[in-house]
């Protein structure tokens, strides 16, 4: 794919620095778009197999609070020596195959992890560079240089080849946000409020640019030609701001405006772009929204253009219910032709992958889709196919699927699909199948089952939990609050993920405002908590919501 620098495809950052909303990160990898790397609520990364639709992997960068990652970007496509090689064939040599192997993460602790998915673990930690969060990171097309951007105004670059900083320089006066290096590798944009741009090899701005009122969150070069032609283009976007501005490197420095502008529903949280090579070839864009919508334009870049430009096609996505509920878009990803896109939606969680033809002829396109048949099978799967990685002894290794499910895997599933549904083995599957799950084994009484049951229940009851406060859900808070067990409660708290506790006391309190037979100590009480649990975890760049 003709991309925008296959390198630095898609870094995923907070989408507005110091705010409580922080976006989660969600990339394809480069080229062949094989995996689809996501951080979710429970602070793990995790790794997706876009053909088999399974989970590849799943790693657990840190049980510190502070290792939350912020932003991931793939590194270029490279080839990777997979475990013992056996002998080729003559007909293969020469065919050694280029696969996304290292995956940069920026943290909040101001660290940079590089995993790698050929190993399985990390690869290794550049530590000490930023004083502040790390927003952004991006690779060099060809060099093995990685560039981050951070809270505490400075861009590092970054040397893989020694695991050291290169250099290091003070880019704004303020958080830096975004990042994106040049196809050529000659220029990198930077930005806080004011998005520069930087010569790579002596480290000087050779232009500002001005034009937005918030965080810029994303920078993406949108041709591929040098910065004297008049012709190098690139995008940006900004928190809060239904807008993506392009802007044109001019040869006369008369660039203070934006020559282009494409509207969206909401600020841009995931843009894949086929960058124009020539005059004749239109830019080609891919657009996920904060509300779960995806645009795509097609333009040809000549130039100012006054009127902002509408998508030529818009995509949303709900259930198959008879009131439908929206399904939340997370990224996409172009094909070869401007009908062919992947898709990845539902949650971090369990995201959904799917290669659809899009009828780009129409403006406006819902696709329909049963999540929880489509979730199973994923799950399903998943267990069976893992790659578990090797972690340090920080970590911890998880049974794949749910967080903190822990429920054996079963050799037995090579045939599922063959499998009828009226057979012993459960599919972790909807909902309201779990709750059903729970109902059954709060119910059994017989003494041999007790212990395997009550941890089952107990995991069952986390992954609920989490659930039921990430999407708000009545029904499954409800259900989980009723149980009195008390062995029940405090192995489902321990089991909760970190950033998921704050939540939970905020459901509590608001459960217990109002309510006629609230002990005011005990509401002063939690309220001490909750002012306590904020006050920690902001200290320590945990994400609060």
């Amino acid at each position: 794919m003709g991309g925008n620098g296959d390198a630095s495809s898609g870094s995923e950052m907070a989408a507005d620095t110091g705010s409580s909303s922080l976006q989660l990160p969600c990339v394809f990898s480069p080229k062949s778009r094989q995996y689809l790397a996501l951080c979710a609520q429970d602070g793990r990364l995790r790794i997706w197999n876009t053909d088999s639709k399974t989970l590849h992997q799943e790693y657990v960068p840190s049980a510190h609070l502070s290792a939350t990652c912020i932003c991931i970007a793939w590194g270029p496509c490279r080839t990777v020596k997979d475990g013992p090689q056996r002998k080729k064939r003559k007909s293969e040599a020469g065919q050694a195959a280029e696969k996304a192997d290292l995956l940069a993460m920026g943290t909040a602790a101001g660290s940079v992890l590089i995993y790698s998915t050929a190993k399985g673990a990390l690869h290794c930690t550049l530590d000490g560079g930023h004083s502040g969060g790390v927003n952004c990171v991006q690779w060099h097309p060809e060099d093995s240089l990685l560039y981050s951007a951070s809270d505490d105004t400075n861009i590092i670059e970054w040397d893989l080849q020694t695991g050291k900083a290169r250099s290091k320089w003070k880019a704004d006066r303020a958080a830096v946000t975004s990042l994106c290096v040049s196809p050529d590798g000659k220029l990198l944009l930077s930005a806080g409020l004011i998005i520069k741009m930087w010569d790579l090899d002596t480290k000087e701005v050779y232009r500002k640019f001005t034009g937005h009122s918030t965080a810029v969150t994303t920078l993406r070069f949108a041709t591929t030609r040098p910065p004297d032609s008049n012709g190098l283009y690139f995008l940006s976007g900004a928190a809060h701001d239904r807008l993506l501005s392009v802007w044109q490197v001019r040869e006369d420095g008369k660039d203070k405006n934006s020559v282009v502008s494409f509207t969206l529903t909401d600020e841009p949280l995931h843009v894949d772009l086929v960058a124009s090579n020539s005059k004749e070839e239109a830019v080609r864009l891919a657009v996920v929204c904060k509300d779960g919508q995806l645009h795509l334009f097609e333009h040809f870049l000549n130039g100012p253009c006054k009127k902002p430009l509408s998508p030529s096609c818009t995509v949303q996505m709900s259930d198959t219910k008879d009131s439908p509920v929206p399904i939340p878009l997370l990224a996409a990803a172009l094909g070869a032709g401007m009908q062919t896109v992947l898709l990845s939606y539902g949650n971090h969680l369990q995201p959904v992958m799917e290669k659809v033809e899009i009828n780009t002829a129409e403006r406006h396109v819902c696709l329909t889709r049963d999540v929880q048949t489509s979730l199973s099978l994923s799950i399903e799967t998943a267990v069976s196919k893992v790659k578990t990685p090797v972690v340090n002894a920080k970590g911890r290794v998880l049974v794949p699927g749910l967080p903190g499910h822990q429920a054996p895997v079963k050799g037995s599933l090579q045939g599922s699909e063959k499998r009828k549904k009226d057979t012993d083995t459960k599919e972790v599957g909807s909902h309201e199948d779990r709750l059903r799950e729970i109902d059954l084994s709060t119910v059994s009484t017989d003494k041999g089952a007790l212990k395997g049951t009550a941890s089952l229940q107990t995991d069952n009851f986390a992954v609920l939990l989490v659930q039921g406060l990430e999407s708000s859900d009545t029904n499954i808070l409800n259900k989980v609050f009723q149980t009195r067990k008390e062995i029940v409660i405090k192995k489902t708290v321990a089991r909760l993920p970190i950033p998921a506790v704050l939540p939970l006391v905020e459901e509590i309190t608001k459960r217990l405002q109002g309510h006629p037979f609230t002990r005011v100590k005990m509401f002063h009480k939690l309220t001490k908590l909750h002012g306590k649990l904020y006050l920690l975890m902001t200290q320590v760049g945990v994400p609060t919501r």
